[in-house]
């Protein structure tokens, strides 16, 4: 049985959170800017680290210490050989990093990954595996890593993601 842990429950309730193109910023990115004490307050900036770092921060765990640079999530809590319900995963992209939470696979083993600007909103999208960087879980938190189970089989719309940040 799985045990979806609370801070991917918490990650859900963002589920559409969305950028306002322009010079305006969503309110609730905004809000997590500054709870984050960024020194940069638009969600024009690549944002999949602040979503990360928001849920976890809002749900009582600690953030990478350069949370907004994704491939920084790699040296953060500790290493995953494979993914788990709830793991934060780092993704190779052109330009950077991408990073998230696992959700589950796909029938075509993709990797589920609910993350912020992903589509420049909140959103679940598959990923090939083999930009995966790592995988990682809270170092102390090993108790919901046993709970966590399998990974679900999630339906995808059958396109590997490209547009994040």
């Amino acid at each position: 049985m799985n045990t979806e842990p609370k801070w991917l429950k918490h990650a859900k309730t963002y589920l559409g959170t969305a950028e306002i193109p322009g010079k305006a910023t969503a309110p609730v990115i905004a809000r997590w800017l500054s709870e984050l004490k960024s020194w940069w307050q638009d969600d024009e900036q690549p944002w999949c680290g602040t979503f990360v770092a928001a849920v976890l921060r809002e749900s009582g765990l600690p953030v990478a210490k350069h949370w907004y640079r994704a491939r920084d999530w790699m040296n953060w809590g500790i290493p995953l050989d494979t993914p788990a319900l709830g793991c934060v995963v780092v993704y190779e992209r052109t330009g950077g990093g991408h990073v998230g939470f696992v959700v589950g696979t796909d029938v075509l083993g993709r990797v589920m990954t609910l993350g912020g600007n992903q589509g420049n909103r909140v959103f679940i999208a598959p990923f090939d595996s083999v930009r995966v960087l790592g995988y990682r879980w809270p170092a102390d938190r090993v108790a919901e890593l046993l709970a966590a189970g399998k990974l679900p089989l999630i339906q995808s719309n059958g396109q590997s993601s490209t547009g994040e940040a």
